[in-house]
């Protein structure tokens, strides 16, 4: 294993380990970030409004029984033929890696509006606030725990499937995995595991790190006094 890690060859062209690492950030971005833009503002009107949130919770839990990559391969086989260009095996993925991330995401933040202390909103609005200044001034900052735990569990399930997504000719580190498979190359195939794996351990890390700087100190009080 470290022969493998200190060779240059596997550092360096288009088939390097900083080139795959890009990759599979870059797609584990563009997933996460597609799926808060539509995760987010459902949660949000659920979490505030109490309405829909059977029809939420069905959705969420339908999506999370797919089968992920059973998905990837049906959708390459349906849209594949579309796109004459990478296209056909990166849009597919990212489609599922979208969807697997909607639900945390969807649940964590109506979760966490809907938790908010009744006596916080009912101050605001006695304050004379307006719905949307409670929502973004009152229950947003106070969800703000929840919601980045939901945004850590979608971001460690992009992180792991993009590795299997990598079976549909996907970049990423998960090349390092399969590729290493059909050459019965083990070395390689060990080293991709542990480099997903710190990849996934950091990511967790920087995510916990904005949390902590983002989520009131008070709220972090309460939530070590609330019982789990």
């Amino acid at each position: 294993m470290v022969s493998w890690f200190m060779d240059p060859e596997h550092w360096g062209g288009p088939d390097g380990v900083p080139v795959l690492l890009a990759q599979h950030l870059a797609y584990s971005g563009i997933a996460l970030f597609v799926a808060c833009l539509i995760a987010m503002p459902i949660g949000l009107y659920v979490g505030h409004t109490r309405r829909g949130v059977v029809v939420v919770a069905g959705v969420a839990n339908a999506l999370r029984a797919l089968p992920t990559l059973g998905l990837i391969v049906l959708l390459v086989i349906l849209l594949g033929p579309s796109f004459a260009s990478d296209l056909a095996f990166v849009l597919p993925s990212l489609i599922v890696l979208v969807l697997l991330a909607v639900p945390p995401i969807m649940a964590a933040t109506y979760a966490g509006i809907g938790a908010v202390e009744p006596e916080a909103v009912d101050a605001a609005r006695g304050m004379g606030q307006r719905p949307l200044q409670i929502l973004f001034g009152v229950e947003l900052p106070c969800a703000l725990p929840l919601i980045f735990s939901g945004l850590r569990s979608a971001t460690l399930q992009i992180i792991s499937t993009a590795t299997i997504a990598a079976y549909v000719s996907l970049g990423g580190l998960g090349r390092l995995i399969i590729d290493g498979r059909a050459q019965n190359d083990y070395q390689q195939m060990a080293a991709g595991a542990i480099l997903v794996g710190l990849l996934a351990f950091a990511v967790d890390l920087l995510i916990g790190l904005l949390s902590h700087l983002f989520v009131s100190p008070g709220l972090k009080r309460h939530s070590r006094r609330s019982p789990l």
